[in-house]
């Protein structure tokens, strides 16, 4: 069995972001559909919201750590040291599909290619087991564009041999 060392994973964001979603999503790919083990907790306040939650929670980040945000709605200042931040135009993939609301969900599929923690199916999985049937193939459509989003950027820094401490991809 593979063993993995304790990985701690901060979603926040504000209300009506999905933010409970996307972290029962990721929960449930480690523990359900790739058989680890997985606890989630809830935050609920004022400061945990849009710039604040990030300006509360970036200093946290520890020594190799990822953060990453939605580009369009957090500007990312004084990252800390050894710390990889990837930035996401999710509202606006979101919306590209014709649902805003699934911003959380393209978060999710992004999450899945810039940190290559749980595997890819097991992520779309999750994703397709905890949304209601109706709206799975949308939810899964939001998956793989992030996911897509997420693989390009990855491949781009790579090609680039890019060390920068802050990557955005500003048009595909």
């Amino acid at each position: 069995m593979l063993q993995r060392m304790l990985t701690e994973i901060r979603i926040a964001g504000f209300g009506g972001q999905g933010v409970i979603l996307a972290a029962s999503v990721i929960g449930k790919a480690a523990a359900i559909f790739e058989g680890g083990f997985a606890t989630m907790t809830q935050s609920f306040g004022p400061e945990a919201r849009g710039q604040e939650a990030y300006t509360r929670f970036s200093p946290q980040l520890k020594p190799g750590g990822i953060l990453i945000t939605e580009q369009d709605l957090v500007r990312v200042d004084h990252v800390p040291e050894n710390i990889q931040v990837y930035g996401v135009p999710a509202t606006r993939l979101a919306e590209e599909l014709g649902r805003k609301v699934v911003l959380n969900i393209v978060m999710v599929g992004f999450f899945g290619a810039v940190t290559n923690l749980l595997d890819a199916d097991a992520l779309r999985k999750a994703v397709e087991d905890s949304v209601p049937p109706a709206l799975a193939k949308l939810n899964l459509q939001a998956f793989d564009k992030g996911f897509a989003f997420g693989t390009e950027l990855v491949h781009k820094l790579a090609e680039n041999g890019d060390c920068e401490s802050v990557a955005a991809l500003e048009s595909v």
